[in-house]
């Protein structure tokens, strides 16, 4: 019989050692002896083992009194009542001899092996059902960092021994059916990361919100990574494209938004660690350069390739050194796990008001009830089944509390803070990182939670009516005419990865700008021209970013990037900005470079502006990001499409403007398209069709301009119609005579959506595509191909 081993170096440990060792320290064996050849640099460390776990139970009748205690809570004693003596258990005695000396012994060889006299390590619990795929959950178990000097590192091993009795380990083994007793508890010693001088955060292999799994995102704060995981700050968080991670001339950052990160935990001089609050500095700075991120995610994916599954990732980057280290892995439990063929959407069948609060949506769902805030956990029975949970910051005390309720919502936290982890675990609605919800939620005020409206949540007043729809996307059928959607908002591409669309047939430039980029760009390149409050806030926005015009540019390209790598490699078609005169002028900045017209709608707009004096140096801003994206991101799937195009001088002349800033239709495969929305366009197609790869027909000005009706008057609501035969000929003479010049004809717009019999004149005329709203994309499949069958009956009919 082999000798009991109470403790193993990481080195001799790989995953087939959770039983042995628990997931966390098995997953570090791992990486350590598997994947160091990848680059990937892991701190050293040990494990105590099961075996050890079994001996300290068996010492001073220490099983005895835990089953006792169990027994008590299976008779109905109270958990917090169960789990406090059970700890108490633990904490009374000290840990056998034998165990105590092998753990010393292997803190010693770590000192030597650092070169430090008493190296400052993490503590870590690690027990035999966790972090597994089929049951993980966020921080059952303690962990303590900045463990300097013997007597400290037993003391933290007791105190992570009794921690497999938290309460909250003890109610979720209770629900996921893990005998308490067949649990076994491992405490890994890993030397610390000095990223209390730098910083630290977390990377999972996938999207968490969506599980669109092309892309890696990475979180990151100052200081060590707890107050991450715990969802203390709000992070930054970068997102990394996998399929540009291959070319190493790609840059494969294809997002970047910086977090407040108001706070970081740091090294206490008399041990442990202490947080305290950031400069306006750091909290303008971002954490990690594209670098450093890129090689986080190329260890992301490499780990993710080893194991075979989705990945959650805990990295730090050591402050003395500039070395980044994987910490730990785990498998994703939560995304990788859903249905791919179903998709569930929830949308509020009311008009809502302003909402009381907004902040990171995390979920796809909606929840509602009464606000019950609280500062700190406390007895089940005190909240009601159904209350909408209010607080600062969760941990993982708060996880019995934050299951009985509807929705969660925090002033703190990004979407990998604790909050966001166990909440989608749960399938339960969350709004954090509102700044101020505790401030303006009041106790008892019924309120409706909303994540189903993209990256943004919402607290909204009042319960307000909502519907839940599932599509089974493996009944749709299929379609010859392509069904693309339209899509603008960068944050919500992810969530509609799923659907088995052909592209996006549509993406606003003009939304990006309006919402993340938030600034006039003329007034970027000529703030001399703004009065003095538009100035201040425009140097507001752009603190940390001395080249004005580069945020511009870095703000779109992520923009556009988002939505091209959510349907990569179908085409996804951008269109260049199409603002009105009158919305223009309402962006920051806006009101110097914009003219009072009378009528907006036909006036200074679209394709007019590009080539122009008054907006050729922000067009040229909108070419940097498109090149940005297809040239230094790798997203060649991008077409550029020109909106608003009235004549063939002007189509020349906007297309010089592109090849002066480097967008050479044609070359490195860059398309053009334009938008066939004025009458000139169709009846000059051919002229139309020499100079741009293909058209879409935008209904709405098609149809204002061939009836002559404000497409906003409601006055005239009774006369805009896309179906008037005028509409429709101009549509089928289109299809006929760009395909005869062999380029493809599509429409985006929302009439398909609404009405089978408008998508069946589509399909008749013999478009190439539709392009819808996400949200509409189901019915007007099934519309297409009702109207194919119609038209192949037809046509039997004929031939008969």
């Amino acid at each position: 019989m082999a000798p009991m081993r109470r403790v193993v170096p990481f080195t001799e440990l790989d995953r087939s050692d959770v039983g042995r060792v628990g997931g966390k320290n098995a997953s570090l064996g791992e990486m350590t002896n598997r994947l160091g050849a990848a680059g990937i640099r892991v701190p050293p460390g040990f494990a105590t083992t099961a075996e050890a776990y079994e001996e300290l139970l068996a010492g001073r009748g220490l099983r005895d009194a835990v089953e006792e205690q169990v027994g008590r809570l299976h008779r109905g004693a109270p958990l917090d009542e169960v789990g406090a003596a059970v700890r108490s258990s633990f904490l009374a005695q000290p840990l056998p001899p034998p165990l105590r000396d092998v753990i010393l012994t292997a803190y010693e060889r770590l000192a030597q092996e650092s070169g430090r006299k008493t190296p400052e390590v993490a503590v870590r619990s690690s027990a035999t059902a966790e972090d597994l795929p089929e049951a993980s959950f966020a921080g059952q178990q303690e962990t303590y960092l900045n463990v300097r000097g013997a007597d400290a590192l037993l003391e933290a091993c007791r105190r992570c021994y009794a921690s497999l009795f938290t309460d909250r380990a003890i109610d979720y083994r209770e629900r996921m059916g893990f005998d308490h007793m067949a649990v076994a508890l491992s405490v890994g010693v890993q030397l610390m990361v000095r990223s209390d001088l730098a910083g630290a955060g977390v990377a999972f292999t996938l999207d968490p919100e969506s599980g669109f799994p092309e892309v890696i995102v990475v979180s990151a704060a100052w200081g060590l990574g707890e107050t991450v995981v715990s969802g203390r700050v709000d992070p930054d968080e970068y997102t990394v494209f996998k399929p540009s991670m291959k070319d190493p001339a790609l840059n494969p950052v294809i997002d970047v938004r910086i977090g407040t990160k108001r706070l970081k935990t740091v090294y206490a001089d008399t041990g442990m660690t202490r947080t305290l609050d950031t400069t306006d500095a750091e909290r303008n700075q971002r954490v990690l350069a594209d670098a450093e991120i890129s090689e986080l995610a190329a260890w992301a994916a490499a780990v993710e390739e080893h194991y075979g599954c989705p990945m959650d990732l805990e990295w730090a980057k050591d402050g003395l050194t500039g070395e980044l280290w994987i910490v730990q892995a785990r498998p994703e439990t939560v995304q990788s796990r859903r249905r791919s063929t179903t998709l569930r959407r929830c949308r509020l069948t009311v008009v809502p008001g302003e909402p009381l609060v907004e902040g990171i949506a995390v979920g796809e769902a909606i929840g509602q009830g009464p606000v019950v805030a609280l500062d700190a956990p406390l007895d089940l029975d005190r909240f009601p089944q159904g209350g909408v949970l209010v607080t600062r910051v969760t941990d993982p005390d708060w996880e019995p509390v934050m299951k009985r309720a509807s929705a969660i919502v925090t002033d703190h936290g990004g979407r990998t803070s604790h909050a966001a982890i166990v909440s989608r675990e749960l399938g339960v609605p969350a709004v954090v990182g509102t700044g101020n919800g505790t401030r303006i939620l009041q106790q008892g005020r019924p309120v409706t939670v909303s994540c189903a409206e993209g990256e943004r949540g919402r607290v909204l007043d009042g319960l307000l009516a909502y519907e839940e729809i599932m599509t089974d996307l493996a009944e749709l059928p299929a379609t010859r005419t392509g069904v693309m959607l339209n899509l603008a908002d960068p944050s919500a591409a992810f969530r509609w990865w799923r659907l088995p669309a052909d592209g996006v047939g549509l993406a606003r430039l003009e939304f990006i700008v309006a919402h993340q980029v938030k600034v006039h760009p003329m007034a970027l390149l000529h703030p001399e021209r703004l009065d003095a409050r538009d100035r201040q806030a425009v140097e507001q926005l752009t603190e940390g970013c001395p080249d004005r015009s580069q945020y511009f540019v870095d703000r779109l390209a992520y923009g556009i990037a988002r939505i091209a790598a959510s349907r990569w490699p179908a085409p996804v078609i951008v269109r260049t900005s199409d603002f009105k005169t009158n919305e223009y002028a309402k962006l920051l900045g806006g009101h110097p470079f914009e003219p009072d017209e009378a009528n907006p709608m036909i006036g200074w707009r679209g394709a007019s502006r590009y080539y122009s004096e008054g907006y050729r140096e922000g067009f040229a801003l909108e070419c940097r990001a498109l090149r940005r994206v297809r040239e230094g991101m790798g997203m060649t799937n991008v077409v550029v499409m020109i909106p608003f195009c009235r004549t063939l001088g002007e189509a020349d002349q906007v297309l010089a403007v592109m090849a002066e800033e480097g967008l050479v239709r044609g070359e490195k495969g860059l398309r053009v398209y334009v938008m066939a929305e004025i009458p000139a366009n169709i009846i000059l197609a051919e002229d139309f069709a020499d100079r741009f790869d293909g058209f879409s027909i935008g209904s709405n000005d098609l149809t204002q301009l061939t009836l002559g009706v404000d497409r906003d008057s409601e006055a005239l609501a009774h006369v805009f119609d896309e179906r008037d035969p005028a509409v429709v000929r101009s549509v089928r003479s289109l299809a006929a005579r760009a395909h005869a010049a062999g380029r493809p004809v599509g429409l985006c717009g929302q009439r398909p959506s609404d009405d089978p019999a408008f998508t069946a004149i589509l399909v008749d005329a013999g478009l190439d595509s539709i392009s819808v709203a996400p949200d509409s994309f189901a019915t007007v499949k099934r519309h297409v191909a009702r109207a194919e069958t119609a038209l192949e009956s037809a046509a039997g009919r004929r031939e008969e």
